[in-house]
């Protein structure tokens, strides 16, 4: 890989130099930016510039123009080659052109220096014509790829009628070769006409009014050149696509947009037989063989009966090994499953395997959704830019969500692979079958399928682990998401580049109002909601807004109060205060709402209440639906008074605060010990933790709130009826992420913050050190010689023994406490039985110092030389070093850019590096501003590689409001010179954000 793509060293003042080859050079430094980044759905005449949103911008209102400059450097990319299937013959679409040779769109240009475009949810408009049908064929050979397409075109039935056909592409990598329709030669300027990033065969084309033809292609493309990796590139020894969001125009010329979904009907590709044995694309086998009169070369035939954007088209080319099952589904059908990888890792697939056959399970006995096709590949790459890719029936999965063996993988990562694995299969249904409209309704279908996937995860595991660290997510990620200047609704009005809204809120909190729909309908309900839902759509491409009718539809509700979830950006704030009447036996709960919307939200809060007398559960879960401004709740019936157990589950995605503003510490103890529910029973405790925190924050510690903290933490070690796993999740302090959301309305210090956590963290070792030791022998005893496994009780066991070891080695302050701490994590890693273990030791170990600096040294240096050059592996030792607590962290990580084994042209090990850092706030956030110039510097050099690594690590910056004037002053400094530069569309939407 490393002859193949371009290395990357220090020097003088930047981060590295590109070693590139003149023509790479030359690519790169002749290509312009232009910023068109939106839908051809999208009226023209209603586009804004960002310059000036009053004014109308002269942009052409195209989809095709996205990431002209060559971003991506040879950036990662998938090594997706399918297995190989013999194949046969099928009669080839090729030939009928008159093309000289000379590209009939080499004359279009895109302006120079186009301002970036806003693109607006209101502009929709559907296509005059179709697609409905496409056959393909792809003749790969070095240096170029020819691909001949014959569309079937149609008017389109929801369309205002027949009309010019809009198609996109995108000309810097597209070279058209010919275009016919219905067998003919068409004429430029008469019958068709190009701009940039556009192809329109106008009506008079076609042979009659019914704008029905058949409208065929040839392109030629370059994919060895293709470093955006984007569309058709080449990755290494191989060939592969990415199409979502916008990339099958960098394949071909056609309406690239998710509503029109076609049936790719015969796909065919033709590669050197001995270099490239596997050929794969969407659906199902038909044939394979060798052609006819060539030397070494083979083909392959694909189709896809089912009707799909073109964001779900795939192909591989290459040489993969792989592993082979079988699942029959409950109607009886066999379905082929098989799992590709580059050969010296088949033997970390089989949980991967087992995962998907679990999920496809699952999905029948949940929701009675059935696998439609007789064929379900996955592919696994190193290179990557995102999780995974749900195309149909030919997923493509970053190597981090596929690859598991107990060597190799954490808990967290089989967990993971679990998780992602499950949430590509159900996009069959939710994603596919049923897409998106347009790329605003992206949480239709991600939201869906992460509730999907979460409740498959919490069925295969324990539904309250899942719930906890599902809202431990929320809260560190999402919520800050919406506190900030990316702040936008699950369903945004606009966007400049839509690889910026693959985000927190439309994943996370998207898939928070689904649960919310479940929680208001209840399972039964939901799953009507579900089955009208693929009864209406399936198909097609729909809105948010079909869904909840479908909901509402299927029970009788009335949804449209509960679609102000939609439109409103920010978390919504719940407010409560209760009353008990002892005479009447009458216990009052008063709830109130604030939100960005102007008009009240449908909030389900889950309550129970508990006897404070009795410490019995007397109102089991009950959901009360908060619709006004305020709202009164009674309950009668009550021998004594209460104790409310409100938001149970984390009911909807809110922040819940008392009417006082003061937390009431004894009725957090009460419920810590007593509650019921296991989640609020946890967030009780969590509750605790933060106000001890804020406390030692304020140099104000109360031996009261301490006292409350310690019998909670004492009672939580003490229970053996507990799951080791929640257990484990009890005694841990909330995050430093977590912990700054909850300072909303004063200047979040991050260097103190960390210091005040650790100082409770090690308060608590230190009062408990003996009870903690003997926890720790009596787990190390119990588990030892056990055989490794990753069922809940296994996983559970380890997490436990993990937290207390991290307690243990928390005691560090004198020099024999520095070397006991040493010993005990030395000890722990040399003992491992997997790679969950051997992390917890080592990231003890990293932020080592004193006594302990050596056995860190040495431990970091054996955990290097046992990854043996595994990348996932040595992500993780980037990983542990860029978070570590240790006064020189950033020199160390700078240190290790210039290391040999990293790359930026890898995403995952610039996130495990550099993304790394930047969530290691106390460091990051150094009062000399050093950390705020490294990330904007990386920022920058990125984004001539990768713009969509770039503009994630860019968002670091922007949340300087919560910070304090001197960091906020310096944060906004690296800005302003990130503004000054050309960047990507990307990067450039989220500076212009972060300085408004």
């Amino acid at each position: 890989r490393k002859s193949t793509h371009s290395t990357l060293s220090s020097a003088s003042s930047k981060h590295f130099t590109m070693r590139l080859s003149n023509t790479a050079l030359s690519l790169l430094l002749a290509t312009s930016r232009t910023s068109a980044f939106g839908s051809p759905s999208f009226n023209s005449r209603n586009t804004r510039s960002v310059a000036s949103l009053s004014s109308r911008a002269n942009t052409s209102l195209d989809l095709s123009n996205k990431d002209r400059k060559l971003k991506n450097l040879h950036f990662l990319t998938n090594s997706l080659l399918p297995a190989p299937f013999a194949l046969s013959k099928m009669t080839s679409i090729r030939g009928g052109s008159t093309s000289t040779g000379t590209a009939l769109n080499s004359a279009v240009s895109a302006p120079e220096e186009a301002a970036p475009v806003e693109y607006f949810r209101a502009d929709y408009q559907p296509l005059s014509n179709i697609v409905s049908k496409i056959n393909m064929d792809f003749d790969i050979t070095d240096g170029k790829t020819t691909v001949t397409s014959e569309m079937f075109v149609e008017a389109n039935p929801s369309g205002p009628g027949a009309g010019d056909l809009v198609l996109d592409g995108d000309e810097t990598c597209v070279k058209l070769m010919s275009v016919q329709m219905d067998g003919r030669d068409l004429a430029e300027g008469t019958e068709y006409e190009l701009s940039p990033g556009k192809l329109v065969i106008k009506k008079n084309a076609f042979k009659d009014d019914s704008g029905s033809g058949v409208l065929k292609t040839v392109v030629d493309i370059v994919p060895e050149e293709n470093t955006q990796l984007s569309g058709f590139y080449k990755s290494g020894p191989m060939y592969c696509s990415q199409c979502e969001a916008m990339g099958f125009r960098r394949i071909t010329y056609y309406p690239d947009r998710p509503d029109n979904m076609a049936v790719f009907e015969n796909i065919r590709l033709e590669a050197d037989k001995e270099s490239y044995p596997t050929l794969l694309s969407n659906g199902n086998f038909v044939e394979s063989g060798d052609v006819d009169g060539s030397s070494g070369r083979h083909f392959a035939v694909w189709s896809d009966p089912f009707p799909k954007p073109s964001y779900l088209f795939c192909v591989v080319a290459g040489n993969l090994g792989s592993i082979k099952d079988s699942y029959t589904t409950t109607s009886g059908k066999d379905v082929h499953l098989e799992i590709f990888s580059e050969k010296e890792n088949v033997n970390k697939l089989d949980y991967a395997m087992e995962s998907l056959k679990r999920s496809m399970k699952w999905d029948e006995d949940k929701f009675g959704l059935e696998y439609d096709l007789g064929i379900y590949n996955i592919v696994a790459v190193n290179d990557f830019n995102m999780g995974a890719m749900e195309n149909k029936g030919l997923n493509v999965f970053n190597t981090a969500y596929v690859l598991a063996d107990p060597v190799t993988a954490t808990d967290t990562d089989y967990e993971r692979v679990e998780g992602v694995i499950g949430h590509e299969y159900f996009h069959n249904w939710t994603g596919n079958r049923v897409t998106c409209r347009d790329w605003f309704q992206l949480t239709l279908k991600e939201g869906l399928t992460v509730f999907r996937d979460q409740e498959f995860s919490g069925d295969m595991g324990s539904n309250a682990v899942k719930r906890i660290e599902g809202v431990q997510s929320l809260r560190a990620g999402q919520f800050a998401e919406d506190a900030g200047p990316m702040s936008h609704p699950i369903r945004p009005d606009s966007y400049i580049s839509m690889d910026n809204f693959y985000t927190a809120t439309v994943y996370s909190k998207g898939a928070e109002i689904i649960r919310m729909y479940n929680t208001l309908v209840g399972e039964e309900g939901f799953r009507k909601g579900m089955d009208l839902y693929f009864e209406r759509h399936d198909g097609t491409g729909v809105t948010c807004d079909d869904f909840r009718a479908a909901m509402a539809d299927a029970n009788g509700v009335d949804f449209d109060q509960f679609g102000l979830w939609y439109t409103t950006a920010g978390t919504p704030t719940v407010t409560y205060d209760s009353k008990f009447d002892a005479e009447s036996g009458i216990f009052k709960l008063t709830l109130s709402q604030t939100s960005n919307s102007e008009k009240p939200l449908h909030i389900p809060v889950s309550i129970g209440l508990i006897d404070m007398v009795t410490g019995e559960e007397v109102v089991p879960t009950t959901v009360l639906e908060l619709k006004e401004s305020e709202q009164t709740f009674e309950f009668s019936g009550l021998k004594n008074d209460v104790i409310p157990s409100i938001l149970r589950g984390f009911s909807a995605p809110v922040k819940l605060v008392p009417s006082s503003g003061e937390i009431d510490e004894e009725t957090l103890a009460f419920l810590a010990a007593r509650d019921t529910d296991g989640f609020n029973r946890w967030e009780a405790g969590q509750r605790l933790f933060t106000s001890l925190v804020f406390q030692q924050l304020k140099g104000e510690m109360s031996e009261t709130t301490a006292n409350y903290v310690f019998e909670a933490f004492e009672r939580t070690l003490a229970d053996t009826s507990m799951d080791s796993s929640i257990k484990a999740y009890a005694l841990i302090l909330p995050s430093e992420s977590t912990l700054a959301e909850g300072l909303s309305g004063s200047a979040v210090d991050p260097v103190a913050l960390h210091k005040s956590r650790g100082a409770v963290r090690v308060a608590i070792a230190r009062k408990f050190q003996k009870e903690l030791a003997s926890a720790y022998e009596s787990l190390s005893g119990e588990m030892a010689g056990q055989e490794f496994k990753v069922d809940a009780e296994s996983v559970g066991k380890r997490r436990l023994r993990n937290t207390i070891m991290g307690y243990l080695t928390a005691i560090k302050e004198s020099a024999d406490e520095q070397k006991a701490a040493a010993e005990l994590a030395t000890s722990h890693y040399n003992n491992a039985t997997g790679m969950t273990d051997k992390m917890s030791a080592l990231n003890a170990l990293a932020s080592m110092d004193g006594e302990g600096a050596s056995a860190r040294d040495e431990i970091l240096q054996k955990f290097y030389d046992e990854a043996n050059g595994d990348a996932l592996v040595l992500n993780k030792w980037f990983s542990v070093q860029a978070l570590a607590d240790l006064p020189d962290v950033l020199d160390r990580v700078k240190a290790l850019v210039k290391h040999p084994d990293f790359t930026y042209t890898n995403p995952n090990r610039c996130r495990s590096l550099i993304s790394a850092f930047s969530a290691n706030a106390a460091a990051f956030h150094a009062e000399n501003g050093e950390g705020y110039k490294f990330i904007a510097s990386s920022a920058a050099d990125l984004d001539k590689l990768n713009p969509q690594i770039s503009s994630r690590m860019g968002t670091s910056l922007i949340q300087w409001r919560k910070y304090g004037e001197e960091r906020a002053n310096l944060m906004k400094a690296e800005l302003k010179k990130l503004s000054e530069m050309k960047l990507s569309d990307d990067l450039f939407e989220v500076v212009n954000r972060g300085l408004k």
